[in-house]
């Protein structure tokens, strides 16, 4: 890439001022920005004009109005040919300009540089193609439904939503009476395991045994200090 030429100075001469320094300036009235063209607001005129120069740098000699080519007199700015020294530092310069003018962009213009976007929602699929959750009511009630409000479904021949709903208020029958079957099969079995997990014959025996107690005693379970009779204390 060519190396960009700064503009030549073709004089020598200044404005006789003191040499302007940007430290003394507002930031936002001068353009330092590295690879670009170093331009200033005039002090006298308060137009842009370009910095010249590579060691000594001086504002563009210019005129105080811009419509000399409409015929108005060039009159030379007094600002013309006025050093400038950059007696800042660029770098913080340049990142405190970059904050501000992000902070006064819009907000909607406020955007990342790479744009997410996310995914489009699949659509959700017909009432009659739903089988998770559907009971043998639900599907029963969502047939009918439809048969009271289509009018082929009405006449006895089915539309291809009233036949989707009759197929699967089938299925669902179908499946609620395999369940049920297996249900009951398998009821008797899952009894007999648990039969057999809490004891079994062992349980069954000792509740067959009533043996009387020739002691006359009472269970142990109560103990015998415990009164056979109501307790009646008298005040």
């Amino acid at each position: 890439m060519p190396r960009k030429r700064p503009g030549r100075v073709r004089t020598k001469n200044t404005n006789r001022r003191e040499a302007l320094k940007l430290s003394t300036m507002a930031p936002e009235d001068y353009n330092v920005r590295p690879g670009e063209v170093k331009s200033i607001a005039c002090p006298n005129c308060r137009t842009w004009r370009r910095i010249m120069g590579e060691t000594v740098l001086k504002i563009r000699e210019h005129c105080i109005s811009d419509k000399v080519a409409d015929g108005e007199k060039h009159v030379t700015c007094p600002g013309s040919n006025q050093v400038v020294i950059i007696d800042i530092d660029v770098s913080h310069w340049q990142a405190r300009q970059n904050r501000l003018l992000r902070d006064a962009m819009p907000q909607e213009n406020r955007r990342a540089a790479r744009q997410f976007y996310k995914p489009l929602p699949a659509p959700a699929a017909p009432v009659a193609r739903i089988h998770a959750g559907v009971t043998l009511e639900t599907a029963r009630r969502a047939y009918l439904a439809h048969v009271e409000e289509c009018v082929r479904c009405g006449t006895g021949q089915h539309c291809t939503r009233g036949g989707a709903l009759a197929h699967r208020y089938v299925l669902v029958r179908k499946e609620e009476l395999a369940r049920r079957k297996a249900h009951k099969q398998s009821a008797p079995a899952a009894r007999k395991a648990l039969w057999d997990q809490r004891g079994g014959a062992t349980v069954e025996t000792a509740n067959n045994q009533c043996r009387p107690r020739l002691d006359g005693a009472v269970s142990e379970y109560r103990g015998p200090q415990v009164p056979s009779k109501p307790l009646r204390v008298i005040a």
